[in-house]
């Protein structure tokens, strides 16, 4: 028994030099262990607010990126339209003035060559009524036919002035172009 006592004692002893050396240290280092987990899970948890409002940034970020994006998409399309618009105008000015142009030189040129070919005709008319006269008028025979046709188309177009054109025949005797006797 006296060895159960002593070794009640013994533990006893061990028990008091651990509570009293050993349990200080040991709860000290618990205690900071603790406060560093402690630390660590609030580092942690900050870390996880932080990384999920940097999250919320981004997707804002983002989602303005996109918004900017779609009006700037949308800026470049009307005025693309606009462009084209306004292309497609001044074409159309541009093709409606040439037309005109093209126009106005046209009619340029018609009046130019009728104005040429009235001329030409005129010449023409000329030669051609002076050649039908002279051929007309070299033979006496036809040269009163052609003026009592002449007379009779005069009085068909105007009763009174037959009157006057038989006044003139009878007044002036027929000139002759050919170079022989008088009729």
């Amino acid at each position: 028994m006296a060895v159960l006592i002593s070794e009640i004692f013994a533990f006893l002893i061990i028990l008091l030099v651990l509570y009293r050396y050993v349990w200080p240290s040991l709860s000290r280092m618990a205690t900071k262990q603790q406060d560093a987990i402690s630390q660590q899970v609030d580092a942690s948890e900050q870390a996880q607010r932080d990384h999920e409002e940097a999250r919320r940034r981004f997707e804002s970020a983002l989602a303005e990126a996109r918004d900017d994006v779609a009006k700037i998409r949308d800026t470049a399309r009307a005025d693309a339209e606009r462009l084209r618009e306004e292309l497609r105008e001044q074409a159309d000015r541009e093709v409606e003035r040439i037309r005109q142009r093209g126009a106005e030189q046209l009619i340029a040129q018609r009046d130019q060559t009728v104005r040429q070919l009235q001329g030409e005709m005129g010449g023409l008319m000329m030669a051609l009524t002076e050649r039908i006269l002279v051929e007309s008028l070299s033979d006496d025979d036809r040269r009163v036919s052609t003026v009592d046709r002449f007379l009779d188309e005069l009085d068909q177009m105007s009763g009174s002035e037959t009157d006057r054109v038989d006044d003139r025949e009878s007044a002036d005797p027929p000139v002759s172009t050919t170079s022989g006797s008088q009729a």
